[in-house]
């Protein structure tokens, strides 16, 4: 980010796919992940589809995008309301430290509060202790294990 650009949190739109889509490779390698790309592409799918409840928010700096956060809602058993899941947050390695993961979980509260979800809730690999320290600035981790049965 320059000092005289302010930070743009926006939806994704379809001009931002190659962006996108440089910063999601660069998400999977850093969880030395490989994923089929046609898994890539039916995720921007259903960002783009506006009847689907995947969505994606861009953080910007005039043109350059320096993170992504994909999030959902879904109903609640706990709540009178929704929840949404941050399923997925990413910051370009040039612009950590910076504040951008922190604005765009501050946009998702915003966002949440402004749309009626009761939570928003994310998981993180134990051992990301970057990304933790900016989760434990925000909230403090509620315990929960996250348990994955591949069907």
């Amino acid at each position: 980010m320059t000092g005289t650009t302010v930070l743009t949190l926006r939806d994704a739109a379809a001009s931002d796919r190659a962006v996108w889509g440089a910063l999601w490779a660069d998400y999977l390698a850093f969880y030395d992940v490989d994923l089929a790309a046609e898994v890539t592409d039916h995720t921007w799918a259903r960002i783009m589809d506006p009847a689907h409840l995947m969505q994606c928010r861009l953080a910007c700096d005039g043109a350059q995008v320096l993170g992504f956060a994909v999030h959902h809602s879904h109903a609640s058993t706990w709540v009178m309301g929704d929840d949404v899941y941050l399923e997925d947050l990413f910051v370009a390695a040039e612009a950590r430290g910076k504040g951008v993961g922190r604005a765009l979980i501050e946009d998702l509260m915003a966002l949440g509060r402004a749309k009626g979800w009761k939570r928003l809730y994310w998981h993180t690999d134990r051992d990301n202790a970057t990304a933790r320290r900016l989760y434990d600035s925000v909230v403090q981790e509620d315990g929960h294990i996250r348990y994955r049965l591949v069907l």
